[in-house]
């Protein structure tokens, strides 16, 4: 939302001396932020009077759980490109947002979370409702404060946003006494708010001399491959990629938070690599003499066992994070720097064409030969057939968020991503409940735009009563679930890996999920087979408001091609002709 001025002196309009809690939402209005998500409790009330008196400047949600609260403010920064904001109490209001936090650290996402704590004197007492939220979250931030002169605020917020935005973004915490955000401000303090990090430079031009290296190596690469990673989308450097790949012929693969970093119908667009990933993807890694990884983690669900991922390749690595460089692959050509930057640097030297028509060739096979596959039944409706028909119904353009699980690989398999900034996933730390409150910080951050949460019945019942954020804010947002009455992905390692002992993966019981969203006053549609499903599609997409669609699939329908733990690209189970 738009502020005016009169709405941000609205702050001031309450004739009460100014607290700590009201120079720390100044800080906040001073940096932009526009929508706010956040859960009260006791050591935070000084902090949300402040924000009462400054009701005007901000969009205000009241999730109806601080996991709800962190998720949505996800889908907000990966939407938006700007921070997501939490605010919460401490002890336990504090630790439900851990998940989220260390959701956002592994997956790269800016964040700024502001904790309410008990008073300085009797912090390491075991007071009422007392974490050590520094101790808690030191491993999964970015950087965390705990505020000790109320005199600083105005410097700790503002590093706290520089920090999360710039380098590799990710979570900042600034945990708030209650002393600190009630003490009055004396009226001549005038805050100083440079900044002055020494410490925190990151690298964002690549080295040139590396840059120059990777242009001859790709000069005289006979089977180069191009790896996509959610870098691409944080730098803002989708055309520059594509303009890259098409210069040279690069053959491309995405991660998983790659997906929309290139487009997905582009002809050189071998599709998702990893353990359920596309055969052409993951064949081309593993032959490959030349791998460009830009913007990607080499994480485990994308290499498989590391001695078969890319063996015989030249690796050449480009990321804002020089800890992700070498740390899981033994990578040849280091290049540290923002991915915008380093394509940039690359599309300005002279590189001779690489000679790679016959790799081109085998590509083209391999994608002819070896697609995605799926038995479709008569009615029976599965997983995959529900995904394609969604991205049919939305043309491909809608915003997407998912929990984790078998929904969320047939969406990234099956929903074709032609634009950056469309997909919305946990990746890194496979979150279960993300997907739902995802969607709705990314309708608030997009309000004209169609967006769709793709769940699970398992991931759907964990965060499912943020449905009362849909009507109170008027969010017409889309929620599909693939429903199998099952945990999906655990059922189906259960039956690969454990000689199908379904222990504890079915449900017996389930809420009726019509009558629930009902209960919101949302509507709600069921739909058990094909027919009804198309059918009911333009009863979900022309409605203004929000829906919750509850899709029965078949329970036993499983997610392939698979690459099993331990093994290698080489040897991919679940594959077609």
């Amino acid at each position: 939302m738009e502020r005016t001025q009169k709405q941000v002196q609205s702050a001031t309009e309450y004739n009460e001396p100014k607290t700590g809690a009201d120079l720390l939402v100044e800080a906040l209005i001073n940096e932009g932020v526009d929508t706010l998500f956040g859960y009260p409790g006791g050591a935070a009330l000084p902090i949300f009077d402040a924000l009462y008196k400054a009701q005007d400047a901000f969009e205000q949600i009241l999730a109806r759980h601080e996991q709800g609260s962190i998720h949505a403010a996800e889908g907000y920064a990966r939407v938006s490109g700007k921070p997501g904001i939490v605010v919460a109490t401490s002890g336990p209001g504090a630790t439900n947002l851990v998940t989220g936090i260390a959701d956002a650290m592994i997956d790269s996402l800016p964040m700024v979370i502001i904790t309410g704590q008990v008073a300085q004197g009797v912090i390491g007492t075991d007071a009422f409702q007392e974490v050590d939220v520094m101790g808690v979250t030191t491993p999964i931030t970015k950087h965390n404060y705990q505020v000790r002169d109320v005199k600083d605020l105005p410097r700790i917020v503002k590093e706290a946003f520089h920090i999360a935005t710039t380098g590799r973004p990710g979570p900042v915490l600034i945990d708030m006494p209650k002393d600190i955000s009630g003490e009055v401000i004396e009226a001549e303090f005038k805050p100083n708010v440079e900044l002055d990090l020494p410490g925190y430079q990151p690298t964002t031009k690549p080295n040139p001399l590396q840059t120059k290296k990777l242009a001859e190596a790709i000069g005289n690469a006979k089977k180069p491959v191009l790896l996509t990673g959610a870098g691409i989308l944080f730098a803002k450097a989708s055309e520059e990629v594509l303009e890259f790949a098409e210069k040279y012929s690069l053959p491309v693969a995405s991660t998983l938070l790659g997906l929309g970093a290139f487009p997905g119908d582009h002809p050189l667009f071998m599709g998702m690599a990893g353990m359920h990933g596309t055969y052409a993807s993951n064949t081309a890694l593993y032959e490959c003499d030349l791998l460009i990884n830009i913007g990607a983690r080499f994480d485990d669900r994308l290499t498989g066992k590391l001695t078969s991922f890319a063996p015989n390749a030249t690796v050449a690595h480009i990321d804002i994070d020089p800890a992700e460089i070498g740390k899981n692959v033994a990578t040849d050509i280091p290049i540290v720097g923002d991915a915008k930057a380093a394509l940039k640097k690359l599309l300005s030297h002279d590189i001779k064409q690489p000679e790679h028509d016959e790799w081109l060739v085998r590509i083209h096979e391999n994608k002819e030969n070896y697609p995605l596959w799926f038995n479709n039944p008569d009615q029976e409706m599965i997983g995959q057939w529900v995904i394609k028909k969604v991205h049919e119904a939305t043309k491909g353009n809608a915003i997407v968020t998912t929990d984790v699980g078998q929904h969320q690989m047939w969406t990234a398999q099956y929903y074709t991503f032609t634009k950056p900034d469309k997909w919305v996933s946990s990746g890194g730390l496979g979150t279960m409940g993300f997907g739902f409150p995802a969607a709705i910080g990314a309708q608030l951050a997009k309000p004209d735009e169609t967006v769709v949460a793709i769940v699970g019945d398992g991931g759907f019942q964990m965060t499912l009563q943020e449905l009362s954020i849909l009507q109170e804010k008027g969010l017409p947002v889309k929620v599909i679930i693939v429903n199998n009455q099952a945990l999906g992905m655990v059922r189906q390692w259960q039956e690969k890996f454990y000689a199908e002992r379904y222990s504890q993966s079915i449900f017996s019981i389930q809420p009726d999920f019509v009558k629930l969203a009902e209960s919101y006053d949302v509507k709600g549609i069921q739909v058990k087979t094909q027919d009804e499903f198309i059918k009911a599609l333009p009863e979900i997409f022309d409605y203004e408001g929000p829906v919750v669609v509850d899709a029965r699939v078949l329970q036993q329908e499983n997610v392939f091609p698979m690459i099993a733990p331990g093994t290698g690209l080489n040897e991919m189970i679940g594959v077609k002709p």
